[in-house]
């Protein structure tokens, strides 16, 4: 059941809570805090920093641009084209695996060229996700119940996407959108003796094809011993380790660190939060975690006021897609998790995973702005258009 609260109200000198307000307002500060600590971390690069910095810059601004743009787009006129927006996804997916289309990057192909810029299909992959399921779903909302109509259908949805990652191969990307598929149907009523046979079969999935894979394979075995494996398997990882100890509470200063000598592969992107530990410290590393909880509490708080079933799915992945990302890439980082590239929301280097998270804060402005000035009636409305 979703229940509805006041809007805020900011007249007559009173104050409201405005959760969109404070998820935007973290994300403009992880943001600068990664604008910062990768002119740091990439000192030393072939271009020198301003490089990286101002391809950030560029990556700011096109997320600044898309998230003003999805704040004021009509949400339940994107319903009515939501199949043809999956199947642009999917043709997206398809293309970036044919040879010569797909670019090719450490065996993986992810990416799509386009002169000198090249895109991350995967990442406009999650949001397509998180919108078509939550469309599916709303509009099925009295079948969720049934097996076949109620969750086998969604659950081909969630596969779909997925399935065409794992190709790529990217299976850290692939496991958070069935991650976040899978929570959404539960939200939405999905019986917990259908959800808990597929995460059982999912992760079993996984496992075998982690087996199958020699490469992987021999990766998940060096993460068992670290110390063991650190001039291998576990390099990455060792130092990232080495830079949170260095760091200690104080951190090296902004600048000082020996990681931004080339000692860790990735430290611009995936391994950035260990940058952060070596020269911020355990107050900075402690408050980007703190800020990411903020955001989720403040996304859920938010949630209390959804008009309907399609807007709150659609908000839940949105705030999902951010932090379930969040906590992979600060596992991974902190070695609680297996080493797996992903990046750091709102502070890793990368023009994808930027416009993404600008889409996913549009989403979030865009609700706060309908759901405040038109209450329940549009929602109803449009939910009794499309059934």
């Amino acid at each position: 059941m979703v229940h509805d609260v006041p809007a805020p109200d900011f007249h007559r000198g009173r104050f409201s809570f405005n959760p969109a307000a404070v998820i935007v307002v973290c994300a403009i500060g992880l943001v600068f805090l990664g604008l910062t600590i990768l002119f740091s971390a990439t000192v030393s690069f072939k271009g020198g920093p301003y490089s990286y910095l101002n391809k950030q810059l560029i990556g700011v601004a096109m997320a600044g641009v898309a998230a003003f743009a999805v704040s004021r787009f009509d949400l339940e006129y994107a319903r009515r084209h939501v199949w043809l927006v999956a199947g642009i996804t999917v043709l997206a997916l398809v293309l970036v695996l044919i040879p010569g289309v797909g670019v090719e990057v450490k065996g993986s192909r992810r990416w799509l060229g386009l002169g000198p810029l090249r895109f991350q299909v995967s990442e406009i992959t999650k949001i397509a996700m998180v919108f078509c399921l939550a469309h599916y779903l709303a509009i099925n909302q009295t079948r969720i119940g049934e097996f076949k109509r109620g969750y086998l259908m969604p659950l081909g949805i969630i596969g779909g996407f997925a399935g065409l990652i794992v190709l790529e191969p990217d299976f850290g990307t692939a496991a958070l959108v069935m991650a976040v598929g899978v929570i959404l149907l539960f939200l939405a009523g999905a019986k917990w003796r259908y959800v808990l046979p597929t995460v059982a079969v999912v992760a079993s999935g996984f496992a075998v094809m982690v087996i199958n894979n020699p490469n992987r394979l021999k990766r998940f075995l060096a993460y068992l011993d670290v110390e063991g494996n650190k001039s291998a398997g576990t390099y990455q990882l060792w130092q990232s380790l080495l830079a949170f100890a260095v760091g200690g509470t104080d951190g090296v200063g902004l600048g000082q660190g020996r990681q931004q000598l080339n000692f860790l592969p990735e430290a611009h992107t995936d391994f950035i939060f260990a940058v952060i530990g070596e020269e911020l410290g355990l107050p900075f590393t402690l408050g980007v975690v703190g800020i990411f909880t903020i955001i989720f509490i403040a996304g859920f708080v938010h949630l209390r006021r959804a008009p309907n079933l399609f807007q709150y799915l659609l908000v839940t992945g949105t705030v999902l897609m951010i932090c379930l990302q969040a906590i992979i890439n600060l596992g991974v980082v902190t070695g609680r998790l297996p080493t797996k590239g992903m990046s750091l929301p709102f502070i890793s280097a990368g023009l994808s995973n930027l416009l993404l998270m600008g889409i996913l804060i549009g989403i979030i402005l865009n609700t706060q702005r309908t759901w405040s000035r038109t209450g329940l009636s549009s929602g109803r409305r449009s939910m009794e258009e499309l059934s």
